[in-house]
């Protein structure tokens, strides 16, 4: 699969959970990015073409929704796919984050398949 995605999570080892679903989805080892929390996405994004971002809602330095609110006001990002995946319950934040244009949430702890059709409906492709 040819695409390239960021995953953003505070925790290296959902971070290497999420890596391998998506190289088990079909998406290439060197086309996975990752960063620790919102800002060092933001880093990552102003020097990768992301076609996909995996986002954790809760972080320290910058959350996911803040991420996502200054993802969306830059004009060359506002297209970049976005689904959360978090522990996150509270339906006005999740809300917020639709407002945001995130087009699909996964709550935390999830099925390796569940993760594997969102990222392949992200990308229109079959799963």
């Amino acid at each position: 699969m040819s695409c390239n995605i960021l995953i953003v999570d505070d925790s290296p080892i959902l971070r290497k959970a999420i890596r391998k679903v998506a190289t088990l989805a079909g998406v290439d080892e060197n086309r996975i990015h990752e960063a620790g929390n919102g800002r060092e996405a933001l880093d990552v994004i102003e020097t990768v073409w992301i076609d996909l971002v995996l986002l954790d809602l809760n972080m320290p330095v910058m959350d996911g929704e803040q991420f996502a609110r200054e993802l969306r006001q830059n004009p060359d990002f506002k297209d970049v796919a976005v689904v959360v995946v978090s522990t996150e319950a509270n339906q006005e934040r999740l809300h917020r984050m639709r407002d945001l244009g995130v087009i699909e949430s996964l709550r935390k702890p999830f099925k390796p398949e569940d993760l594997r059709k969102i990222i392949a409906t992200a990308l229109g492709v079959k799963a």
